[in-house]
């Protein structure tokens, strides 16, 4: 079999290569000139653990392969994937505009059948669109060619895509005919033979599903920030109410972690765009609206914890920063934390040092030289007044905390995804904060 994914960024990317690592022939499509030359070369250009090895040897295989040209991709292909951007509008609706343009090229372009999939993340009746956009053209063409349109919705996680891909949760495709039902039945064969639960279901119900699943996981994240908030308030200690309610089965552990709030590419675009489609059928969603909000309010505790910290003059003051992406094991900076953070800094005349395994190229490119970035993590500490720890990289779980109190000018730990021990920090000479725990009342 053969297939085509158009758009090159991190969903198809991990995709393609992917489906090309079970032997499937595939075609990776991406306007960008630069981006399809360099993966020719072998360079990705995305932080992805094990995403460079796999699509080297696919390559080298002959079963991965890149172009600018949709119509060449679409020589023999019987399946495309749409997975390129739907980055929010003004008013944080998803804009379909590059989706409805790779639909109206398969419509230019097909010869034969053709099983269109949307796999970039798309509001409710998108599929309706897409049918339209390739009927238009096919009729412009004058020409009557069978097709299909089906939504594939991905779950995956950054820094662990590949495992997530080759031995999913679950997969969802929503289609409306059996043909195609059986293409994606057999697409999707070599990662359901170990019992992964492949699930049929509408187009619009398959649409709804990804958007409802990562709303409901931002909404687990704001619920355990709000908690938190109140728990330092009350004198309640976040982590044993974190495990208290994380082992009822009924809720579980997952997500449930106090720290700064969600970012990437995934949890604020989606709720904004669920909220969005909400609005347009005349429904408000009200939980939903809390989340965000609690989420941007989230984002600004650590920044709020140090002025206080500082009597509310951070002028001049130097704050180290630890982790800059919005999680670890990736290099995204979309909507993370610590941008928030930086700006807020900024703006009260703060200096930063900050370092980051990964990201700091990527940070240079939202934040460009208004803040120095270290070549390790003590360097970024050399003489600054605190230490603000934003990205929870396992290399800044076990520092040697008598070099971090020898270089600081004070200190202060400033822990926004509470990695270490309030009573360790304490008995080691620290002032320390975290999230949802009152530490000046910690026993030393």
């Amino acid at each position: 079999m053969k297939i085509a994914i158009v758009g090159s960024g991190y969903v198809g990317l991990v995709t393609g290569t992917c489906f090309s690592e079970v032997g499937i022939d595939v075609v990776c499509v991406d306007i960008d000139e630069k981006k399809i030359e360099n993966l020719k070369k072998g360079i990705v250009p995305i932080f992805e653990p094990g995403l460079d090895e796999m699509l080297t040897r696919n390559m080298k295989k002959g079963r991965l392969h890149f172009t600018t040209n949709i119509e060449e991709a679409l020589a023999d292909a019987e399946v495309l994937f749409i997975a390129v951007g739907t980055p929010p509008g003004e008013d944080g609706s998803a804009d379909l505009k590059y989706v409805l343009e790779v639909a109206r090229e398969c419509g230019r372009f097909m010869k034969d059948y053709l099983l269109i999939v949307t796999k970039s993340t798309v509001p409710v009746m998108t599929a309706v669109k897409v049918k339209n956009a390739v009927q238009e053209e096919l009729d412009n063409r004058g020409v009557s060619l069978p097709f299909d349109v089906a939504s594939n919705p991905e779950f995956l996680k950054e820094g662990a895509a590949i495992e997530d891909f080759l031995k999913p949760d679950r997969i969802v495709i929503g289609l409306d005919s059996p043909r195609a039902e059986d293409l994606m039945r057999s697409l999707y064969k070599p990662f359901t033979l170990n019992g992964h639960p492949i699930i049929f279901m509408d187009i619009t119900s398959a649409e709804m599903t990804k958007y409802a699943a990562n709303s409901m996981l931002a909404t687990k994240i704001s619920f355990m920030n709000d908690i938190a908030n109140l728990c330092e308030i009350v004198g309640a200690d976040i982590n044993k109410v974190r495990k208290g309610i994380g082992s009822d089965p009924r809720i579980g552990e997952k997500f449930i972690y106090p720290g700064i709030g969600y970012g990437g590419s995934c949890f604020p675009k989606d709720v904004q765009a669920l909220i969005r489609t909400a609005a347009e059928y005349n429904y408000d969603l009200r939980v939903l609206k809390a989340v965000e909000t609690v989420n941007n309010d989230q984002k600004a505790v650590l920044f709020n914890k140090m002025v206080k910290y500082f009597h509310g003059d951070l002028k001049d003051k130097t704050i180290a920063l630890w982790g800059l992406s919005f999680k670890p094991q990736t290099d995204d900076m979309r909507e993370a934390p610590s941008l928030v953070i930086i700006r807020k800094l900024l703006e009260a005349g703060a200096k930063i040092k900050a370092y980051d395994p990964v990201a700091m190229t990527e940070a240079r490119h939202h934040l460009n030289d208004y803040i120095f970035y270290a070549n390790d993590p003590y360097e970024a500490l050399n003489g600054a007044d605190c230490l603000a720890l934003v990205t929870e990289w396992p290399e800044f779980k076990f520092p040697d905390f008598k070099i971090v109190k020898k270089l600081l000018k004070n200190p202060a730990i400033f822990d926004g995804r509470n990695i270490y021990d309030p009573r360790e920090m304490k008995l080691s000479g620290f002032d320390y904060f975290c999230i949802g725990i009152d530490t000046s009342k910690e026993k030393q």
